[in-house]
């Protein structure tokens, strides 16, 4: 099976491509609003090295909403040129950490912190919202390895851990038989659109 993976949840972007038999091929890149174009720039490249997939994985967050949507539009895209089947997985539980339970938070903005916990590749617990003291409650009764995308100094006990498309092109292969394709593929969202009203 050809796996293509896409992860642009957070500030490092890559790009896998796993094939039976063969080792996976990951490329990492900055990502963000300066560096924006490197992810086409390295799409190219592995479309033209390795051809079609038989399957696209797509981070889905939660992280930063541009760059998710970025690389939904982008499987979209080589979805309906190459036939292939599309799926989504949560980022944050392709976090590659050598720890079979770990915990991922990040910051919500509007002084509100997300909180969620993975086993063995998949979410057990969130992602949810607290606040900052809430937040720390969680943190002290967490008992496995806390990680997070974006520096968090005000939680010592965070460390620094990107989502990787390697990872992800992992759990794709080895849940290959009980993923469904993903007909509608959309950011995770930690709270309701906010709406503001012209007076």
């Amino acid at each position: 099976m050809k796996i293509l993976a896409l992860e642009l949840s957070s500030g490092q972007g890559s790009i896998a491509w796993r094939e039976d038999g063969a080792e996976i091929v990951e490329q990492l890149f900055a990502n963000d609003r300066k560096h924006s174009g490197l992810f086409f720039e390295h799409m190219e490249r592995f479309s033209q090295r390795f051809g079609a997939a038989d399957v696209i994985v797509v981070g889905l967050g939660p992280g930063s909403y541009a760059g998710t949507r970025i690389a939904i539009a982008a499987a979209f895209g080589l979805r309906a040129a190459q036939k292939t089947k599309l799926i989504g997985l949560p980022s944050i539980c392709a976090i590659d950490t050598g720890s079979r339970e770990y915990c991922v938070v990040g910051d919500a903005r509007r002084q509100s912190f997300f909180f969620a916990r993975v086993s063995d590749g998949q979410c057990i617990e969130g992602p949810s919202l607290y606040s900052p003291a809430e937040l720390e409650g969680k943190i002290r009764e967490c008992g496995v390895p806390i990680y997070c995308s974006t520096p968090l100094p005000q939680f010592p006990r965070t460390m620094m851990a990107f989502p990787s498309a390697k990872k992800l092109a992992e759990l794709a292969h080895h849940r290959a038989d009980k993923i469904t394709e993903t007909v509608l593929l959309e950011p995770i969202y930690l709270r309701e659109p906010h709406i503001t009203v012209p007076k």
